[in-house]
């Protein structure tokens, strides 16, 4: 055993390493100069028509509403990457690390789109009659056989890595988060968990988009106020945590009090690493819930996808790393949730621990369904339509399995093939971005000439 994690310890710091940072950072940034930079600037068209798409309109194919696609996605993005992820960045890259997770955000927008687009531009309707899509499917559609191996290897890195950055971890952050705040024995919370996951899986992607369509607002809503008002108790000390932030991005920061002092590499690997973890960009998790959404047009569901990776990260990650930076806790010698829960705790006494806790809480337990919606549609791919009831039922179990267990082996294995799921995906945008670029061109000559009409 110790020689198979020494083995994946090493592959790790390959994946995750300077060519892979570079690769996720250089995709992103030549979609965004391909597209002119489009995705930041049509951000209040995605918000219009993520409102408008709340109800499908009559005769668009798919089977949940874009707005509801788009929560689902969130659903599986915004969990302990926003609490802990952000944390653990700014423990090991100090406050620099925000201001990479930022970038890699902004340039995330563009791959985030390009994967919907292509994602609704290719897909396919399965033997149930669903749609379903994402890379495996424009790979094998969009750039040919010769390359389909390439989507089998997407599937094949997704469906496992699900069971743990998309499962296991997830249910064991819940335990570990009721644990310590409310005493809850981790057996109680993942046999809970496991009824409440059955109960959901067991409807599909529909009722998967229903919970996630309603929750993670609510969620994201009071966490984001809770945030806010930590902010609010340290105004006064907003303006120069924006400039240690920028001032730690390109120049080493030195150790005081807890903090044990970070490089300039260290915040950007960090930065960017832990904002690829937490909003998805490049990884084509994304784009398989946003296949099934109930749209004809290709660029309007991009336009909607690209919000997920702007609320992910330069809302909800912010909120977090600005609380930890603006309340000292970054000094504390915390890591983890822990030290968002210090700093929360800070302006909030007596109350901002169990914040944290419960929004951990929410957000662990929504990303269990989006990644088993995830997980799902790469088993599918590979086995067919008779393997989805197995899946599940898998998927059910593992959920108290990874609440109780100690599981250092399952995330560095699922942290690995997360970044393993990037490399086939990231290869297929850069191919196919001559067919993004077109549709989106045409897209939007076709609304300005909509507009003179």
């Amino acid at each position: 055993m110790e020689a198979l994690t020494d083995f994946i310890s090493a592959v790790n710091s390959v994946v995750w390493g300077v060519p892979m940072l570079v690769m996720i950072l250089g995709v992103g940034l030549y979609l965004s100069l391909g597209l002119k930079l489009m995705p930041i600037l049509k951000l209040g068209t995605g918000f219009k028509l993520l409102w408008a798409g709340r109800k499908a309109t009559a005769g668009e194919k798919g089977e949940i509403s874009p707005f509801n696609a788009l929560m689902t996605s969130l659903s599986a993005t915004i969990g302990t990457g926003n609490i802990a992820g952000v944390a653990t960045a700014i423990f090991l890259g100090g406050p620099g690390a925000l201001f990479w997770m930022w970038c890699t955000a902004l340039v995330g927008m563009a791959t985030k789109y390009a994967e919907a687009v292509c994602a609704v531009k290719y897909r396919e309707t399965d033997a149930n009659g669903n749609h379903v899509g994402g890379p495996m499917y424009y790979i094998k559609n969009g750039l040919g056989s010769k390359w389909a191996w390439l989507g089998t290897a997407f599937a094949i890195f997704g469906s496992i890595a699900g069971f743990g950055i998309g499962n296991t971890v997830q249910s064991n952050s819940v335990a570990d988060a009721l644990s310590s705040s409310f005493g809850i024995e981790p057996i109680v919370s993942g046999l809970v968990m496991m009824v409440l996951v059955g109960l959901v899986l067991m409807g599909g992607v529909k009722r998967i988009a229903d919970v996630a369509g309603k929750l993670v607002p609510l969620m994201a809503i009071f966490y984001i106020g809770a945030g806010v008002v930590v902010l609010a108790m340290n105004a006064s000390e907003i303006p120069a945590a924006f400039s240690l932030i920028i001032e730690s991005a390109f120049s080493p920061v030195a150790a005081q009090g807890g903090f044990a002092g970070a490089a300039v590499w260290a915040a950007i690997r960090f930065g960017v690493a832990r904002g690829v973890f937490s909003n998805e960009a490049g990884l084509g998790s994304a784009p398989i819930a946003h296949a099934a959404a109930q749209t004809n047009d290709p660029v309007k569901q991009g336009l909607i996808a690209m919000l997920g990776t702007f609320i992910d990260t330069l809302v909800v990650c912010t909120i977090t790393g600005l609380a930890i930076v603006v309340s000292g806790a970054w000094t504390s010698g915390e890591t983890g949730a822990a030290l968002t829960s210090a700093a929360f705790a800070s302006a909030l006494p007596g109350v901002g621990n169990y914040i944290v806790a419960i929004a951990l809480s929410v957000f662990a337990f929504t990303t269990i369904l989006g990644w088993s919606f995830y997980s799902e549609k790469c088993v599918q791919y590979l086995f067919g339509v008779k393997a989805i009831v197995p899946f599940r039922i898998l998927w059910i179990v593992a959920v108290p399995i990874g609440a109780t267990s100690s599981l250092s082996f399952v995330w560095l294995l699922a942290d690995t093939l997360n970044a393993m799921m990037a490399l086939p995906n990231l290869i297929a945008l850069a191919l196919l971005s001559p067919v993004v670029f077109k549709l989106t061109k045409e897209y939007f000559a076709k609304q300005g000439n909509a507009a003179k009409e």
